[in-house]
């Protein structure tokens, strides 16, 4: 299959052998995102390993781009390239407005996987809408993305992504009365979960992508930290969140006290940082 950037491009198959007709194996690329031990779709795991295990593939150190499309028959379809600087490039690029032509060299394509991981609500011009293509019998299944629509796993991660994107809207509810977690004073029984199994990280650290470090403002750092049934959101000069599996839609705020301090300064040491 070849690649153009909502236009068209090629990617192989695992085989080589591209999904339909010369006329229609051009994917019309619609995004893609990057997966590395540092920066994957958080939706898809709690770690960089559990993602790539997902979607089938190695959890190689140098990670991953995946480029998201549909074939000239509309076909969903996945094609994970090893040329990580190519679709960093891209995705920055598309961020700041700016196109990009993202054409992964075929040399660098991994493999196709039929369908999408992730939910996208945009299709490619000029093609019929969006579908899963058909199974190959003996090949890779249909990629589909998690149900992000009730509370679990999925939507617990994908609530931290936002907790992290817009950290100052959230701090200035805690501001504006929400209740702290207090970890001594006031124990919660998951939060104090989460906390003790983030600081059994320090002693034997995590699979890669558990403790992930963005930047803040001034000195600080993000920490998104994730655990089973459990995500963390910190900055290092302030407070923490905690999202659990077993509390739908709830966000629990944990006050630095005298323990997290130190707790996140650990996990910082652990993190893996975007290249």
């Amino acid at each position: 299959m070849s690649t153009e950037s909502a236009g068209t491009s090629t990617a192989a198959n695992a085989d080589g052998a591209a999904p339909g007709s010369a006329d229609d194996d051009q994917l019309l690329v619609l995004t893609a995102v990057l997966l590395t031990p540092a920066q994957f779709p958080s939706v898809l795991g709690d770690d960089y390993p559990e993602v790539c295990a997902g979607l089938g593939l190695e959890p190689y150190e140098q990670g991953y781009g995946l480029v998201l499309g549909q074939d000239g028959r509309g076909a969903r379809w996945t094609v994970v390239t090893d040329d990580v600087s190519l679709v960093a490039c891209a995705v920055a690029a598309w961020d700041c407005g700016m196109e990009y032509d993202l054409s992964p060299n075929e040399d660098s394509v991994v493999e196709a996987l039929p369908g999408w991981p992730l939910a996208l609500a945009v299709a490619a011009p000029g093609v019929p809408e969006p579908h899963d293509p058909e199974p190959e019998e003996g090949g890779p299944a249909v990629l589909r993305p998690p149900d992000a629509g009730r509370w679990g796993p999925a939507q617990r991660r994908l609530g931290a992504d936002e907790i992290a994107l817009r950290w100052a809207v959230w701090r200035e509810q805690v501001e504006d009365g929400v209740t702290f977690v207090d970890p001594g004073a006031r124990p919660h029984a998951g939060v104090q979960r989460a906390l003790a199994e983030a600081r059994a990280y320090v002693a034997a650290p995590p699979p890669p992508g558990r403790i992930r470090s963005a930047f803040a403002a001034g000195e600080a750092r993000t920490l998104r930290v994730d655990g089973p049934g459990w995500s963390m959101v910190a900055r290092t000069d302030d407070i923490a969140f905690v999202l659990l599996d077993d509390q739908p839609g709830e966000i629990l705020p944990v006050g630095r006290g005298p323990e997290l301090p130190g707790l996140l300064r650990s996990l910082e040491a652990l993190a893996v940082r975007p290249a």
